[in-house]
């Protein structure tokens, strides 16, 4: 006999895209979940709804509503309830990822703080959520505060952590009465046994010296040794914060942030060539060829772009620091700035709250993404061998740089410069 829950997914599909309501997805998330929910209960009762078997150690006995708030909406569901016993889907109606829900947290408190606009009301329409109490958004926020927490201030002891990648986003938030700018500071390293971490968070009102070697400190405090290599832009704070907390490191100049900072002395229709003859550079087999085509670069850009050259010269150190190290680590280093993808994640999630309330709100979203990302890396692929990065310890970044490129090395074509 069938039961009654069971449904044909070709027929409902069929139905459910000739009616094109305004709630399809909803309406087909819900006949989904109650469907999944019916067939574990049947599971749990050891047969199928009205069938009669020998197996059977139960019965059911009706539904119980219950909301669910899901991206698509508040979902009324119907969980089946049992003659002995009780049957609820924690595999289902688990609390939310934590990124999600502090993402909620977020939205509700906006709203219940009185900035309740037209955009934020939209915003909370969009998650989902049809109603939210005082009592659930400050059980919510406490109980993802403790998490974040205890990710943001656990023991670094998973080093050495011989790379490490720092850089600050700008968010806003209201303090005062007003909405001002504060620096959220975030560094990832790869530690002893390959895998990337998220090492930190914290956020002060400017991006400077002060705020940048109290978070450098804070991270050697709770354990950050080992580092031979400290990836970021160009912000003098940082690379004398760096400078200061872990001495000895290499300091690499972004990839990106170089890029960005090359065009902006660079002519318009110049550009392209320049960038071109950049990528030249990244491009070698060997580290004798990389600063061989780097003087190249440079020759070729003194008489027809002097302050290009110039600025080239002067950033010359911090862009090749990274020949120092085995190639095999190279693409990791200066393909980009490590930690630019982490930072789309990042906006991602604040984008959609614009503004946040208090920096408590911006410190829980951000963390609970951050935590998320650690998770995954931890549980995914090695960023680097293990034997790579024991190379790296052993080698020295002051005698690598000083080795002389004794080999012949046969110059790439050099770009012309087109008119």
């Amino acid at each position: 006999m069938t039961a009654p829950s069971s449904i044909d997914p070709a027929r409902f599909l069929d139905e459910q895209l000739a009616q094109a309501s305004p709630d399809l997805l909803r309406q087909m998330l819900t006949t989904f979940i109650n469907t999944l929910m019916s067939a574990e209960a049947d599971a749990v009762c050891g047969a199928g709804y009205g069938v009669r078997s020998a197996e059977r150690i139960n019965t059911r006995n009706g539904y119980r509503p219950r909301e669910f708030d899901t991206r698509a909406g508040t979902l009324d569901l119907a969980i089946p309830k049992l003659r002995a016993g009780s049957y609820f889907p924690d595999w289902l109606l688990e609390p939310r990822r934590r990124a999600e829900r502090a993402l909620t947290t977020v939205v509700a408190t906006c709203y219940l703080l009185g900035v309740s606009t037209r955009r934020m009301e939209k915003l909370v329409e969009s998650l989902g959520i049809t109603r939210l109490s005082r009592s659930q958004v400050s059980e919510m926020a406490r109980d993802l505060d403790e998490q974040v927490a205890a990710f943001r201030h656990r023991p670094l002891d998973q080093g050495p952590y011989t790379f490490v990648a720092a850089d600050a986003l700008v968010l806003k938030v209201r303090e005062g009465g007003r909405v001002v700018n504060v620096h959220a500071l975030v560094a990832t390293g790869v530690n002893g046994d390959g895998h990337r971490e998220i090492l930190g968070l914290q956020v002060t009102s400017a991006e400077d010296g002060a705020g940048w070697l109290a978070f450098f400190r804070d991270l050697t405090a709770r354990g950050l040794t080992g580092v031979a290599l400290v990836t970021s832009d160009a912000h003098r704070g940082l690379v004398d914060a760096a400078g200061a907390a872990v001495p000895g490191a290499a300091g690499q100049r972004c990839r990106t942030h170089y890029a960005a900072n090359l065009m902006a002395v660079t002519p318009k229709a110049s550009w392209p060539w320049v960038r071109a003859l950049l990528h030249s550079v990244y491009d070698q087999p060997d580290a004798a060829s990389v600063h061989a085509q780097f003087d190249r670069v440079l020759d070729a850009l003194t008489d027809k772009l002097p302050r290009v050259a110039e600025h080239l010269e002067a950033a010359r150190a911090d862009l090749l620091a990274f020949t120092a190290f085995p190639k095999e680590v190279w693409r990791q280093i200066w393909s980009n700035n490590p930690n630019e993808r982490l930072n789309r994640e990042i906006r991602r999630r604040t984008d959609v709250v614009g503004i946040f309330p208090d920096r408590d709100a911006l410190i829980r979203l951000v963390g609970a993404v951050l935590a998320e990302q650690h998770d995954e890396w931890t549980e995914g692929r090695r960023y680097l061998g293990v034997d790579v990065l024991a190379r790296c310890r052993v080698r020295s970044v002051t005698n690598a740089a000083d080795q002389p490129a004794t080999e012949e090395v046969t110059a790439p074509t050099i770009p012309a410069l087109s008119a």
